[in-house]
């Protein structure tokens, strides 16, 4: 089992730099010795899920295997076409995920335009704490719950972002109580977006939805005004067929 993990961890790390990485740098990423990782990484090969040039250990599109039946599970499933019609409604991207560890999970997503530096689509990973989806996500968590989704370091990603644990605490809570977040270019300069919770079975939480713009191109009343309301339409969508399916989160 040991190994099993430490080989899906590998695997996990390769795949946030599909450039490549070397055998140190995947070692480092996963704080473990050398020789446990290298194993890992030569039995990835073997399987054909990474491939080795010289010192360099990359993905390979066999890793789309693992990922295929993703689409074909609940939440992904009925998400999909309520994310293309809000897409297609706002002119803007719009996107499922859930909380994974310290990070959300891209589960479904509907690109109208990029907007983001980096390419996002299912399966991708972002920092929870400082993104709107993974603000929805943390806000509806105990503070006990919350400290384990938060690293020990929170390094701004830019000069907007919020850092300070107790103005975060804070936000979290409005958040809860507002019903959804606005995250203006915290992320990423130049980006905004709104995240709504999407409730599943039993009253929880079990994903979040977003709708990312460009600030030069929405102003921040219009996130109030338009974006919220719709966003919270197709959440209550999104969830109204998660418990008429019987399902109340990806991992039914």
């Amino acid at each position: 089992m040991t190994a099993l993990a430490r080989g899906l961890d590998a695997l996990r790390i390769c795949a946030r730099y599909p450039n490549g990485m070397t055998l140190s740098a995947v070692a480092r990423e996963l704080s473990l010795p050398r020789a446990a990782v290298r194993r890992s990484l030569l039995t990835l090969s073997a399987m054909g899920y990474v491939s080795q040039t010289g010192a360099i250990f990359q993905i390979t599109p066999k890793v789309l295997d693992l990922a295929a039946g993703m689409m074909n599970l609940p939440l992904p499933k009925l998400a999909h076409p309520v994310l293309q019609q809000l897409s297609d409604t706002l002119q803007e991207s719009a996107s499922v995920a859930i909380l994974d560890g310290l990070d959300i999970l891209y589960v479904a997503r509907s690109e109208s335009r990029r907007i983001l530096s980096v390419d996002l689509g299912i399966g991708a990973r972002l920092p929870a704490w400082c993104t709107s989806m993974g603000r929805v996500l943390l806000a509806y968590l105990s503070e006990s719950q919350r400290r384990e989704h938060m690293p020990i370091e929170l390094v701004a990603r830019t000069p907007r972002t919020i850092t300070d644990r107790v103005l975060l605490s804070t936000l979290l809570d409005r958040i809860r109580d507002d019903g959804y977040c606005i995250q203006d270019q915290e992320l990423e300069m130049g980006l905004r977006s709104v995240a709504v919770p999407i409730w599943g079975a039993e009253g929880r939480v079990v994903a979040a939805l977003n709708v990312s713009t460009q600030a030069a191109r929405t102003p921040f009343s219009q996130l109030e005004k338009q974006v919220v309301s719709a966003a919270k339409r197709s959440a209550a969508e999104i969830g109204q067929r998660l418990r008429n399916s019987g399902s109340g989160t990806i991992r039914s």
